[in-house]
């Protein structure tokens, strides 16, 4: 049966109006910070910038696979995750108690209503420190440690360790505090106290999460720990800077190759986990 004008459905988005007033008021917001920013991606396709940079990808083909560079290369492959494990370890030592206290479902004085003065301080004090610790780069801080520790992956295991730890701790802190604190509410009032309420009230509902979002920061901890090399970690990093310094293609196509291979392995390993805790 066809249908009459009346039933007919809308030829136009009743909300168009809408769209375009949006998109062209971000268009301008947009265009002066292009014009702050000096973008300019055609300057890629002039003949003098052209030419280099495909003579450079070039080399990329065939990746260098001698038996002389691929023990280097697992040499530094196992530096770079042992410096992004190690950082991670480290970083979640200071992010889990951190977190623990900045978390308000758990303070016992709240329970009552208004969280008590001294807590309050404590918590928001805690929230300052990890805001601090995330807000210095992991390059800023092996910078200051290369000079203190020296040249060598140490430097790189603590500056990871720095920053991962407040960024860590802040996204624990929001997952626990969004989730639902019935249960952990529940223990504390029936006497339990606060690690209790965290291991049987709010840990199973959001094991999950937690994990999911802590193997994603050791998959970008190795991304980090490859551009900390460029000031003297060492692991990959410094490895693709010596490649990259001498133009050698063939040898930072085999880097980049392992490290989509870390991060295809990261993320195998966060679904694997998922899928245990589920």
């Amino acid at each position: 049966m066809p249908l009459t004008p009346s039933q007919s459905p809308a030829q136009r988005d009743p909300a168009w109006a809408g769209r375009v007033f949006w998109a062209l008021a971000s268009l301008l917001v947009l265009w002066p910070i292009l014009v702050l920013t000096e973008f300019k991606p055609w300057v890629l396709l002039e003949p003098g910038a052209l030419k280099p940079a495909w003579n450079f990808v070039k080399a990329f083909f065939p990746p260098r696979t001698d038996p002389e560079f691929l023990i280097m290369l697992a040499r530094e492959t196992w530096r770079t995750v042992a410096m992004a494990t190690a950082g991670m370890s480290l970083a979640l030592l200071l992010a889990l108690p951190l977190s623990l206290l900045s978390v308000r479902v758990l303070s016992l004085s709240a329970l009552s209503g208004r969280m008590a003065l001294i807590p309050s301080v404590l918590r928001q004090l805690v929230r300052w420190k990890l805001m601090v610790l995330r807000s210095v780069p992991e390059l800023v801080w092996a910078l200051v440690f290369v000079r203190v520790v020296g040249l060598g992956p140490t430097s790189g295991v603590l500056a990871i360790a720095l920053t991962y730890g407040g960024m860590l701790g802040k996204v624990y802190a929001d997952i626990l505090e969004s989730s639902d604190a019935h249960v952990a509410t529940s223990l504390m009032r029936n006497g339990s106290g606060r690690l209790q309420a965290f291991f049987y009230g709010l840990l199973p509902q959001n094991a999950g999460e937690l994990t999911s979002y802590t193997v994603y920061r050791w998959e970008c901890a190795i991304r980090s720990s490859a551009v900390l090399g460029f000031v003297g970690a060492g692991g990959l990093g410094q490895m693709m800077d010596s490649s990259l310094k001498m133009f050698n293609g063939a040898e930072v196509a085999s880097i980049l190759l392992v490290f989509m291979g870390l991060v295809w392995l990261a993320d195998r390993m966060s679904a694997a986990l998922r899928k245990a805790l589920a």
